[in-house]
């Protein structure tokens, strides 16, 4: 191999362009090529000479053919030629002959040796850690095998040092043992003291839950046991109240009226309040327009404000509202409750202003108005303001229930009052479009609707409900039947009804919903048809909305029955052109 230092000789004088005429009237692209081969030719020999790391070309002997000034200086020679005079690789190498000829031989195999780790040994007599990429190139007449040699000496003394740390580390780590043993074997007992503790704890945690699951499940069947003979004596009450008596009779019964609703108003806020703190109520969002929760609060709510002399207005577009119906009823029913109990005269109003997307529903009153001390106090369990005298007093659970529910639904209670003047409690329900024609919901004046003769079928398996709902269906106009059950038998003398009222849990596992469908398929007719329940669980509700039942939940009050009786007897209007 011809050495770096003999005179070079060109390209040109090889082919024969060595004339300068030639290659100006023949060759001008290739001159430009070979001028281009020319400087590659000086970048790589700079590189090769400049390199940081050693580089040489061997036969596959070992003969060490070329190298550059890196691996001289890391050979120990101090200038390349020594190392191009017939030295061998095995020569350096700390394994020699027999280490050379490993990796020739996987050389041949594979071609390539890469990170392949020893030691050289310089011509001193030192030995230098070193790295090793090998390569044989193919060549016409025997392979070449280049390589690329690094020195790591210093990553090795950096390794040696880390295993010297490694190594009194782990001997401080042996001594730490021993000491964290004896630590251990005390933290061992005192684990086993915990762990019994623990266990202790946990026992009493399920006896408790278990207890409160309990208590919930006796809750809700004693509610429901309750409210079946509350829902009779209400009613009963209701028929005696819409009766001539005697001024002393009538007191008596309008005394026995308060007291029932009394017990009915605190038994339903204890069984919402058990709910909610149970976090067993979730929304059933559903879009309707706000008349329909309108006209249920102002059937309520109507009578009640005219008997404690006040005016009950409501003012609204019939806008529609994106929510839990029920909620948000039972919501606006406290905040009304509370503003009829607390005012002594003037108005109670309900309006509606829409506000972007969403709708502000509020509830003022010209009552005495809340300190400011008190506005957070009021929402708290069992706390009240002073009672307005010759009304019934609540328990302290409405506006406790409203901030609760209020949470669910996902909005807040906004509160303003002036002693003296009145207050506005304030909510906002997302809204949710519009009709095509958007009218005003007129509250109407209160009026008792009789009803005259209409045919009613009630349907209930207590005995004592089916009497006090005669009594009082009866009062008011109509022509009643009552049944504990489906009964073939008794349908085949009984006139089709114009009203189906059904309580959903009947005996032998049989529904309200069951009853009705098969009094319609006897009659071949699609009767009007309503339920009436204690149940007040989602489900039931979802179902009863899938069967498009209208629901009352007991007990049951006169002025929504009537008006829900007014509204599934209201004629239907055919469509025009029919």
């Amino acid at each position: 191999m011809k050495k770096p230092s003999e005179p070079a000789v060109s390209i040109d004088d090889l082919i024969g362009l060595g004339g300068q005429s030639a290659r100006k009237s023949y060759y001008p692209a290739l001159q430009r090529k070979i001028e281009e081969l020319e400087a590659e030719r000086n970048r790589y020999k700079w590189l090769f000479e400049n390199a940081f790391h050693g580089i040489f070309q061997a036969s596959v002997e070992g003969v060490i053919e070329r190298a550059n000034p890196a691996l001289a200086r890391l050979c120990g020679f101090s200038d390349q030629e020594v190392l191009e005079q017939g030295e061998r690789l095995a020569t350096f190498l700390e394994g020699g002959k027999a280490e050379f000829e490993l990796i020739r031989d996987r050389l041949l195999e594979e071609g390539q040796q890469f990170l392949y780790e020893t030691r050289i040994r310089q011509a001193q007599g030192a030995l230098v850690d070193v790295s090793m990429n090998l390569l044989l190139r193919p060549d016409p007449d025997q392979p070449i095998i280049e390589g690329f040699i690094a020195d790591i000496t210093r990553r090795m003394q950096m390794q040696n040092q880390v295993l010297a740390v490694n190594e009194a580390l782990e001997r401080a780590v042996s001594e730490r043992t021993a000491e964290l043993t004896q630590l251990n074997w005390r933290l061992r007992e005192e684990a086993a003291e915990r762990k019994l503790a623990e266990r202790e704890m946990a026992r009493a945690k399920e006896v408790a839950e278990q207890a409160n699951r309990s208590k919930d499940k006796y809750l809700a069947a004693a509610s429901h046991d309750l409210l079946q003979p509350l829902n009779a004596a209400r009613l009963l009450v209701s028929a005696l109240r819409e009766r001539d008596m005697p001024v002393y009779e009538g007191d008596l019964v309008e005394r026995v009226h308060l007291a029932l609703s009394g017990a009915e108003h605190l038994l339903s806020d204890l069984l919402d309040i058990s709910k909610l703190d149970q976090n067993a109520v979730q929304p059933d969002l559903q879009t309707f327009p706000v008349s329909q929760l309108l006209r249920s609060l102002e059937a309520e709510f109507q009578s009640l404000a005219a008997e404690a002399g006040l005016e009950f207005r409501i003012r609204a577009q019939n806008l529609y509202l994106r929510s839990d119906l029920r909620l948000l009823s039972r919501v606006l029913r406290n905040l009304i409750a509370n503003a009829i109990r607390y005012t002594e005269e003037g108005t109670v109003l309900v309006a509606l202003r829409r506000r972007g997307d969403r709708v502000a529903l509020e509830v003022w009153d010209t009552g005495p108005g809340i300190p400011e001390s008190k506005r957070e106090e009021i929402f708290q369990e069992f706390k009240q303001l002073g009672k307005t005298p010759g009304k019934r007093g609540g328990v302290g659970l409405g506006l406790a229930i409203v901030e609760r529910i209020a949470r669910v639904l996902g909005f807040e209670v906004e509160l303003e009052s002036r002693e003296g003047v009145g207050s506005r409690f304030r909510v906002h329900v997302p809204l949710a479009g519009e009709p095509n024609e958007v009218e005003r919901f007129e509250s109407s004046s209160p009026a008792q609707a009789e009803f005259d003769r209409a045919s009613v079928l009630v349907i209930d398996n207590e005995p004592e409900i089916l009497v006090s709902m005669r009594a009082l269906l009866e009062g008011w106009g109509c022509d009643v039947e009552t049944l504990t059950g489906y009964d073939a038998q008794a349908l085949e003398t009984m006139p089709v009804p114009e009203l189906i009222l059904a309580d959903y849990h009947l005996d032998d596992g049989d529904t309200g919903i069951d009853c009705i469908a098969r009094l319609r398929d006897h009659f071949a007719q699609r009767i009007p048809a309503a339920i009436l329940t204690a149940d007040r669980s989602g489900e039931t509700r979802r179902l009863f909305r899938d069967q498009g039942l209208a629901v009352l939940n007991k007990p049951v009050k006169p002025g929504k029955l009537r008006a829900l009786i007014s509204h599934l007897l209201e004629p239907v209007t055919p469509p025009q052109g029919t």
